[in-house]
């Protein structure tokens, strides 16, 4: 049985991986113009899909792995590497530069289930801690994450305006910070893995 204790451990990870503050003002642009019951379906999908593809990486990764002779050290490492390009180009770049809006209610699959919600963050984040501290409560806290983001994104006009524009740049980039420590504390393991310092 997984510890509670452990919970923080992998629910902030996830929630730092995902980012949700840097979600929602793409999410309003994209449903600006629908009508509510199609904003509503736009988030379902959006959530649904995210799901359905985080469970799908978690359960063929490892796999993978063995197929190609990669060891979870090798993957924390490399993972680690990713994640924290990720961080340091989500630190640098030029805000107001949007992504072209389209207002379909296919955009609750891409781009918002993926890559907006999972994209390489994510999916490398879980199968770290799928890793270290177990399937179970690696999938209770994605679910958690995903209630949040599903709540976030209803009431997303609402969140921006008592936030702010500026507080809700201030907070992604804040969780940019997070995922580059996050990076930096997976490379280490990885080396200390691979080095055989654990």
């Amino acid at each position: 049985m997984p510890d509670i204790k452990e919970f923080p451990e992998v629910f902030i990870p996830v929630f730092v991986a995902i980012d949700v503050f840097a979600l929602l003002p793409f999410f309003i642009s994209y449903t600006r113009g629908l009508p509510p019951d199609a904003v509503r379906r736009v988030i379902n999908q959006s959530i649904m899909t995210a799901l359905g593809v985080s469970i799908g990486f978690v359960a063929i990764g490892e796999g993978i792995f063995r197929i190609l002779g990669i060891t979870v050290d090798d993957f924390k490492v490399a993972g680690g590497l990713v994640l924290l390009v990720i961080a340091v180009l989500e630190l640098v770049k030029e805000e107001g530069r949007h992504r072209k809006k389209s207002v379909t209610t296919t955009i609750g699959v891409v781009p918002l289930g993926v890559p907006m919600i999972v994209g390489p963050a994510l999916l490398t984040t879980l199968l770290v801690l799928v890793d270290h501290y177990g399937v179970i409560i690696t999938l209770f806290s994605l679910l958690l994450n995903l209630f949040i983001v599903w709540l976030l994104c209803k009431n997303a006009t609402r969140v921006v305006r008592i936030i702010g524009k500026e507080g809700v740049l201030a907070i992604s980039k804040l969780m940019a910070i997070l995922l580059a420590s996050i990076a930096v504390m997976m490379i280490r393991l990885g080396l200390q893995g691979l080095l055989g310092l654990q």
